[in-house]
């Protein structure tokens, strides 16, 4: 067993890295420890909240109790199945603000500000507006990864988007072009009604090559032998074995996983890792550290109308949903039901959006339980550039034990007065003419939530992940101490060892992070084979010019 290159985990960014780097001639191994994504759970978007909360596509993470949130233990899914977490997401396509990159860039990620990386969204993406408007020439059209927009049927779905543009916010043809901020139509990873994963886009291509290879097993630790990677050993079949590297290991197995493997493998704080008994092989004290996520509340309300989704939520309705989809990929089981958006500032002198809304048209929780007795429709909102930074430590040096994850939300009062917030906003939006045929009360946070203490307290009972889980492995320069990989995804102390996933964010992107973790993948794919990166692309992002004085 072994390869020119081995990747642990099958996901958004190794998946991406096993199409390129077996595209280039190199063999490549990929060890995943999750199964088959076949079936209907996974492959119909509609299905979005059940593979998220089963075992067997689901590591079943959850946090400690959270210290600001009451001391509740919040899920924290990530995929174990091949296509990792863009398996299971809610498949919405978010690149992130220009200025995110940028700011990577500032904070020491050298060659990954906004125009390098847009090359490389342009390279992964396939994208169809739909007839929906915006500037192709910011979009990839011939990529492998399908790009799409939702049929915007629901009345509730655009009446979100007048609203917003009524409550005085721009309207946005692209926010994944030039202007992110304001109000249009959610763009998703589906195509032709299938969850267009990374598995379906990169890594079921790249194993039709004979170079290109799958293998099922749980990888314990990464063998470094003389200050270089050699390889990973394996747990497969109750044996343990070595599945060698001839060039190098390439850690992609998310940010709760790629620190956890670095520190069983004597890569992180030294003295975290003498308390577990490992040897110490790189002193790296930010491994497991700068772990960041958005957090968001679902703002949700009773509809005069009955125009919601509620209307299927019983068996009759899901097998009429589940039929026209199993027999012709079409109907509303071939949405992921967010189909329109808004991104804004959360007060004057803020450069460019840090609240996003990901709009649906029922009242209903992520994990498929209704909460609405009825027609409804939500909001989910929160704030994206949160200060507050937890970490991912070792609980054992056993590596079928899961890690500690702490993520500390909330922590600053910062994040309180931003959530406080984007609560107001969605209110406000929802009072607006273009919602007064549909709007009835106000289910959550409920009308008695007035107060910033009234508030605050629907928070900590009420918000939840957005599983945007990032940061753990940052990417910075070779004399930042702080720093896990440089920008050539290098592990620092370690030769022939690389992570490339949402693990080397050095901050959270605004939005979802499925998009910027696959632009992951593809630019270290150059790294790794020692090509030049693609050429910068100067593009000057849409900033509101009243940005200074004004929130909107």
């Amino acid at each position: 067993m072994e390869a020119d290159f081995v990747i642990v985990g099958a996901g958004s960014a190794g998946c991406a890295m096993a199409y390129r780097l077996s595209e280039a001639g190199a063999s490549v191994l990929v060890i995943e420890h999750g199964g088959s994504d076949a079936g209907p759970f996974i492959q119909m978007p509609a299905a979005l909240s059940y593979p998220m909360n089963m075992r067997r596509y689901d590591w079943g993470f959850v946090t400690e109790p959270e210290p600001h949130l009451g001391g509740r233990r919040l899920a924290c899914p990530r995929g174990k199945v091949i296509g990792g977490s863009s398996s299971i997401n809610g498949m919405v396509y978010v690149r992130g603000h220009a200025r995110d990159f940028d700011t990577w860039a500032e904070m020491g990620a050298d060659g990954w500000a906004f125009a390098d990386v847009l090359p490389y969204f342009k390279r992964m993406e396939c994208w169809h507006d739909g007839g929906h408007g915006g500037d192709p020439s910011w979009r990839g059209l011939n990529g492998p990864l399908h790009v799409t927009r939702g049929p915007m049927k629901n009345p509730l779905v655009r009446a979100f988007i007048e609203a917003g543009v009524q409550a005085g916010y721009p309207r946005t043809e692209d926010y994944n072009g030039r202007q992110q901020e304001g109000f249009g139509p959610f763009e998703a990873t589906i195509w032709k009604g299938r969850r267009w994963s990374a598995a379906n886009a990169y890594l079921k291509p790249a194993l039709k090559r004979p170079n290109c290879d799958l293998v099922r097993a749980l990888a314990r630790r990464v063998v470094i032998e003389e200050g270089r990677a050699r390889g990973v050993e394996v747990a497969r079949g109750g044996r343990i074995e070595v599945i060698r590297a001839r060039r190098e290991v390439i850690l992609a197995a998310s940010s709760i996983n790629s620190p956890k493997l670095l520190m069983l493998s004597g890569i992180g704080p030294a003295a975290h890792l003498a308390e577990h008994g490992i040897e110490v092989i790189a002193d790296r004290p930010g491994v497991g550290q700068n772990l960041q996520d958005h957090l968001e509340l679902y703002v949700q309300m009773a509809a005069k109308q009955p125009v919601s989704l509620y209307k299927y939520w019983n068996l009759f309705g899901k097998a009429l949903i589940g039929a026209q989809w199993l027999f012709f990929r079409r109907g509303l089981g071939a949405s992921n039901q967010f189909e329109s958006c808004g991104f804004i500032r959360s007060a004057a002198g803020v450069e460019y959006p840090d609240i996003q809304f990901h709009f649906l048209p029922i009242a209903v929780r992520y994990d498929g339980k209704a909460a609405a007795d009825g027609h409804g429709f939500q909001v989910h909102t929160g704030p994206m550039r949160s200060p507050s930074r937890g970490a991912v430590t070792l609980r054992s040096a056993d590596p079928a034990e899961a890690p500690i994850i702490r993520f500390n939300y909330m922590s600053h009062e910062k994040d309180w007065r931003d959530f406080r917030a984007a609560i107001r906003f969605t209110r406000e939006i929802f009072a607006q003419p273009a919602f007064a045929p549909y709007a009835d009360r106000e289910l959550l946070p409920g009308p008695d939530a007035q107060s910033d203490d009234e508030l605050d307290a629907v928070i900590r009972e009420h918000a939840e992940s957005a599983y945007h889980p990032c940061g753990t492995a940052r990417m910075g320069r070779r004399d930042d101490p702080m720093a896990v990989v440089d920008p050539e995804c290098r592990v620092i102390g370690v030769d022939g060892l690389r992570v490339a996933d949402s693990s080397i964010f050095p901050q959270v992107t605004n939005g979802n992070i499925n998009a910027p973790s696959i632009m992951v993948g593809e630019k270290a794919s150059d790294h790794i084979l020692g090509r030049s990166p693609l050429p910068r692309e100067e593009r000057e992002p849409w900033i509101n010019p009243r940005w200074r004085e004004s929130q909107r």
